[in-house]
């Protein structure tokens, strides 16, 4: 197979391989004998001990399974890992569906599987109960303990929009938009990036069709994220031009442009560019000016609260430490005090002062925040969190050779991903 041929001329055996990557030996026979691929964070890891792009591991990596090779007990229908070479095309699909709108080209089968349902309510309802689903979301230690609420919302409101004429049902078709949205949500924290992206597509769809222009942005900027989670940051800047263009085509008196203008900061900070990141910056600041009704708590809530910690995150995205941590202690002292606070906006706030301390070669900045992180993302049980903590530890570097981080990095290592 290409990936043993490149490890064995490097020199490495497979228990090096996997030493060197945190794994079991067996892991590494597996992702070469193609019976599984490698995770996200995993595909990074493995690129950069191979010496390699992640385009150039894709390449390597062994083309995917038939029927007949399938593992004891695994149902066909079962979703491909993240990681896999067709699990890759098909979110690079999604993703473009989801600028297009086009839902009636998705796979009948998968079409079927997400938007099947019966009869049964009335928009009003609907709206009701998915705002409290968004406070419930936003207040819950484990983000996950809510998809079993969603997924009986998303059955019956199915159910409601099998009984309604296409034309007749756009206050059903916002709902179903705004849940789907949630549900996206629930799956990226687990890191279940398939899943989201088909969300974030059907909440796109479904908004088109109701003419819903804010939701239908909001569902790009939150699509977005996918591609920015494994550092597409070209892909994802695409993205959020369509959602700016939506974005002003809809309510003025919303928040939609400037949490686009927030998101495309990050973009921004990923390609390196500061003067673009700075603009789009500035442009979500300007949520201040807008009154409270700005925002609906749910598929909408950038009010602007956020923007201490995401420009922080943004300055250690660009190696402008000394204007991170200024910002980032400033935000974290907010977080302390804030009523009700997300344990994973907190997360990410340490694990950025921890990346700071990383960048600087300061192993006591680096463990002292990465220990509090890791202790939230344990309370919390959020794949954001010990995704970000795993991306912490692949900029380690030489700093590994110090006890307490390489104790820290054993600590995050044991980090479950759902």
């Amino acid at each position: 197979m290409g990936l043993a041929r490149r490890r064995r001329t490097l020199g490495y055996s497979q228990e090096k391989l996997a030493q060197l990557l945190g794994v079991d030996r067996t892991t590494v026979g597996r992702w070469e004998s193609g019976r599984i691929a490698p995770q996200p964070l995993q595909r990074r890891a493995l690129a950069t001990a191979l010496d390699i792009s992640l385009h150039e591991l894709d390449a390597l990596l062994t083309p995917p399974r038939t029927a007949s090779e399938e593992r004891p007990g695994q149902q066909l229908s079962d979703p491909p890992k993240a990681g896999d070479p067709d699990e890759m095309i098909r979110r690079e699909f999604l993703r473009i569906l989801t600028v297009s709108g086009a839902l009636a080209a998705l796979p009948a089968e998968e079409a079927e599987a997400l938007t099947a349902g019966v009869r049964r309510g009335t928009p009003a309802d609907f709206a009701r109960m998915n705002s409290h689903l968004w406070q419930v979301y936003q207040l819950a230690r484990s983000k996950g303990s809510v998809y079993p609420v969603v997924h009986a919302q998303l059955t019956t409101l199915n159910e409601a929009l099998a009984g309604k004429q296409r034309g007749n049902a756009r206050p059903l078709l916002s709902a179903a938009a705004d849940l789907f949205q949630l549900a996206g949500e629930v799956a990226f924290d687990a890191n279940r990036y398939a899943d989201a992206a088909a969300s974030y597509a059907l909440a796109a769809s479904m908004s088109r069709d109701a003419g819903a222009y804010d939701l239908w942005a909001c569902a790009c900027v939150r699509h977005a994220y996918v591609d920015m989670s494994e550092h597409r940051y070209r892909q994802a800047a695409q993205i959020l031009g369509v959602a700016e263009r939506l974005a002003g085509r809809g309510d003025k008196a919303l928040s939609t442009r400037h949490w686009v203008a927030s998101v495309q900061a990050e973009a921004h900070a990923g390609l390196g560019d500061l003067n673009a990141c700075e603009r789009a910056l500035e442009r979500a600041e300007e949520v201040r000016e807008l009154s409270p009704d700005s925002v609906n708590g749910g598929w909408l809530r950038f009010d602007g609260s956020r923007l201490a910690e995401e420009r922080g995150a943004r300055y250690v995205r660009l190696g402008r430490l000394d204007l991170a941590e200024e910002t980032l202690r400033e935000a974290l002292q907010h977080t302390a005090l804030a009523s009700g606070q997300s344990l994973r906006r907190r997360g990410a706030v340490l694990t950025d002062l921890a990346a700071i301390g990383v960048k600087r070669r300061d192993p006591e900045q680096a463990v002292f925040y990465g220990r509090e992180a890791v202790e939230l993302a344990r309370a919390s049980s959020s794949g954001y969190i010990a995704r970000r903590l795993r991306d912490l530890c692949d900029e380690f570097g030489p700093l590994s050779r110090d006890h307490r981080v390489a104790e820290l990095g054993a600590e995050i290592a044991t980090l479950s991903t759902p």
